[in-house]
């Protein structure tokens, strides 16, 4: 499951050409381009429009060079996909208007000089174009005129013309219609056109840009869409994109550098960011095993987890920290769970009861991780957590049951208070309506949807309807870290950006995932801290890996059959991937 650069196009000039760069997406996971060599900028249409006026204002790269340059990128997926080779193949390219047309006019071209049988379909008049896709559809009409291409005119969307979608018979279909403009449902002839593409559907389906009917801002609907197998998106990612549910109806996912400079990117405003496997590769890299390695220099990471109920998850999460390549681990469980967790938990991690040496432990750990499997309901419990949340001088995770301690309206911004102390019972504590100090160490929060509406104190969902934006106001608000779980797990941090995490499966939706989670971050934390790795790269890096894994267990096992201890036994192979790909 690692990135990969595609085949690229076997001419000189292409092949040598930074501008050519196709990089892809898989479905379940998303890549960003390794020249922004950190996390990549999501941006929205508008962002994006900016980018490509000044890449022709201030470097004076013509406009019509990155329509060429995106025709290309697109041929070479089209290329891949059909094995190779598009000669001999037919294909149905349909253009709109716009620029995302010109895209399709120049594709047109371009396949046809590689062999392959292109029919481009204009909705609309020469005419009405402008700029550069005028340019590139008076061409295809010169072309035309000489018998080496076809190229059709759909003035109005007639009955003929539906008769020729709904035929069908061709190899491939581009969808290079609408792009990133849309902000409105489309309506006839344009349903008309895709309904009859949906139910002809038989050869696969490219995007250009964008599945036609979304508005490249939004992660819903806004009207009727023509789902594709696959997406070429360019310079950087759109929102619909990458945001569930409607990033699932482009497919499989690929962003080409047409020759934007970076720069460009980086000075657009977005704080959504998209992690890939550069990222994760690069934490790896930085805490690598040396020669003078040993266990006090890779972190030591402490679980206080488990209860006579939930044994499993204390055992989960303390076996996937191991797993982790952390240095030490120590499992801090109630007494009367001991045995059960003893009987099923690595020899390698230290196992201890809760009720004794705490102050010591914590002092010894690099991270603490309070949760897998608490009792949420035992008052001396509750009194633990919110002592290590209150005195902590290291990152604590809080998970699962330790999560129910935050709830509003006594939650993390009526933090029981540190000058009260350390012993006083959870029921007196003078509870002040405080931030989390920004320097304090950090704190990370890993709901899930359920949870993270109990943290805001409400069961409203049209509360977390934009996930991003509640994501970002929470870790803003409070100062924590948030991982919000569920599809494209969303992880914000205290300064406003929110991450989308492109890795894992609804296989994860299983008991015990959140378990291993909690038990690879914890892990990842006390090594960064040795290390001096930024927090939020490692909390990035750590979901990325979580996901990989459970990606390759899909894969091995089918997400019927696929567990939690499953996918703790895939890290094996996603650390050796990544490090295959840095």
């Amino acid at each position: 499951m690692r990135f990969s650069f595609c085949p690229r196009n076997t001419r000189k000039k292409a092949k040598n050409s930074s501008l050519f760069s196709v990089f892809r997406l898989f479905r379940g996971q998303i890549s960003s381009c390794v020249r922004f060599g950190k996390m990549q900028k999501v941006l929205t249409a508008a962002q994006m429009r900016e980018v490509d006026r000044l890449t022709t204002e201030r470097y004076g790269i013509p406009s019509i060079v990155l329509m060429e340059n995106a025709a290309h990128a697109v041929a070479r997926v089209i290329t891949e996909k059909l094995g190779g080779s598009v000669k001999g193949k037919s294909i149905l390219i349909l253009c709109g208007k716009g620029n995302n047309g010109g895209d399709g006019a120049a594709l047109a071209r371009i396949l046809t000089a590689q062999g392959a049988t292109a029919c481009a379909i204009l909705l609309g008049r020469v005419d009405e174009c402008q700029g550069d896709a005028r340019k590139q559809f008076e061409i295809l009409k010169k072309l035309d005129n000489a018998g080496t291409i076809d190229f059709w005119v759909f003035d109005d969307y007639s009955e003929a013309d539906s008769e020729t979608i709904r035929q069908g018979g061709f190899d491939f279909v581009v969808d290079a219609l609408f792009g990133t403009g849309l902000t409105r449902e489309l309506g006839d002839p344009y349903d008309s056109l895709l309904l009859d593409l949906i139910e002809s559907r038989g050869a696969p389906t490219l995007a250009v840009d964008i599945p036609s009917g979304l508005n490249a801002d939004l992660p819903d609907r806004i009207g009727l869409v023509l789902a594709s197998n696959y997406t070429v998106t360019f310079t950087a990612p759109k929102p619909a994109n990458v945001l569930v549910p409607v990033a699932e109806l482009g497919g499989e996912l690929f962003v080409a550098n047409i020759g934007s400079p970076e720069d460009l990117v980086d000075e657009q405003p977005s704080q959504l960011y998209l992690a890939g496997n550069e990222d994760a590769a690069r934490w790896l890299m930085q805490t690598e095993f040396t020669s003078d390695s040993y266990k006090n220099k890779r972190g030591h990471a402490l679980l206080i987890a488990g209860s006579e109920n939930y044994s499993g998850a204390a055992v989960l999460a303390g076996n996937a920290a191991m797993r982790s390549g952390v240095g030490l681990v120590t499992l801090a469980a109630p007494k009367e769970c001991k045995p059960e967790i003893a009987s099923r938990l690595l020899p390698e991690v230290i196992l201890t009861a809760i009720d004794t040496d705490e102050p010591e432990l914590l002092m010894k750990a690099d991270s603490i991780a309070v949760g897998c499997g608490l009792d949420a309901n035992d008052p001396a419990i509750e009194k633990l957590v919110r002592e290590v949340v209150s005195a902590r001088e290291v990152p604590v995770v809080v998970d699962a049951g330790a999560l129910w301690f935050f709830n509003q309206p006594n939650g993390l911004l009526q933090r029981p208070n540190r000058e009260g102390g350390l012993n006083q019972d959870v029921v007196s504590y003078a509870l002040t309506d405080v931030r989390a100090s920004a320097a304090e160490p950090p704190l990370i929060f890993t709901p899930h949807e359920g949870e993270f509406l109990r943290l805001l104190g409400t069961e409203d969902k049209d509360a977390i309807k934009d996930r991003v934006a509640a994501v970002r106001e929470f870790s803003q608000r409070n100062n924590v870290f948030l991982i919000l779980k569920g599809e494209r797990v969303l992880i914000g941090e205290p300064g406003g950006k929110v991450v989308v995490n492109p890795t894992g499966n609804s296989g994860l939706g299983k008991a015990g995932n959140g378990d291993t989670l909690t038990g690879i971050l914890v892990g990842f934390l006390a090594q960064g801290a040795k290390m001096n790795i930024d927090v939020f790269e490692t909390v990035v890096a750590s979901v990325y890996v979580a996901g990989m894994a459970g990606d390759i267990a899909e894969k091995k096992y089918g997400k019927r059959v696929m567990t939690a201890s499953d996918v703790r036994e895939c890290l094996v192979e996603a650390f050796s991937e990544l490090s295959a790909s840095s």
